[in-house]
């Protein structure tokens, strides 16, 4: 369980409480991050920017980036979403 500002992050709770892939989903927030700006062709701009700001101590709110890969699973299978994020 991730602690972000004295508060839990029951979004991270959720995702593990319902087995999401790690490699699909990536948080940040509260001065930690599973990115950084280098992933940008995974997070995709906006989210490599968000964890590379947490990374550095800027104030940004707790959330998380779903991959460019789950994008591309979204429109190779007739807009579905993989088994392990439903």
């Amino acid at each position: 369980m991730r602690e972000v500002r004295g508060g839990t992050l029951l979004l991270a709770n959720w995702f593990e409480r319902e087995n999401v892939m790690s490699k699909w989903v990536y948080f940040f927030g509260g001065g930690e991050a599973d990115g950084d700006a280098a992933m940008r062709d995974l997070l995709g701009g906006k989210g490599a920017n968000l964890a590379e700001m947490s990374s550095l101590g800027l104030p940004v709110p707790p959330g998380c980036t779903i991959t460019t890969e789950v994008c591309a699973y979204f429109y190779d299978n007739d807009r579905g979403y993989p088994e392990a994020l439903r």
